[in-house]
């Protein structure tokens, strides 16, 4: 198994950290009643939440759609959290 490098480590968890967020505070549901409501698998999503894997773009856009979120508003506040040296998306 290869070893995940400390930045995809790091993209991982603040990836997690911004859906948790976006979950609880734009639609206050738990993550079993999101992953219930919207189709999504919980162990999943709850593994991405965590930072413990590394997510499909398709679950990504799933999960973005299922907040109601763009895809590419979460990517902005991840370059952001991220920090300067860390860009998706050119400008």
């Amino acid at each position: 198994m290869q070893q995940k490098n400390q930045k995809v480590l790091q993209l991982n968890k603040e990836y997690g950290n911004i859906i948790r967020t976006l979950r609880e505070t734009k639609l206050q549901k738990t993550c079993a009643k999101f992953a219930d409501e919207y189709d999504l698998d919980r162990g999943n999503l709850n593994r991405m939440e965590n930072g413990l894997t590394d997510s499909r773009l398709s679950n990504l856009w799933k999960v973005s759609e299922a907040l109601g979120v763009k895809l590419s508003e979460i990517i902005k506040i991840l370059e952001t959290n991220m920090g300067d040296d860390f860009k998706l998306i050119d400008e």
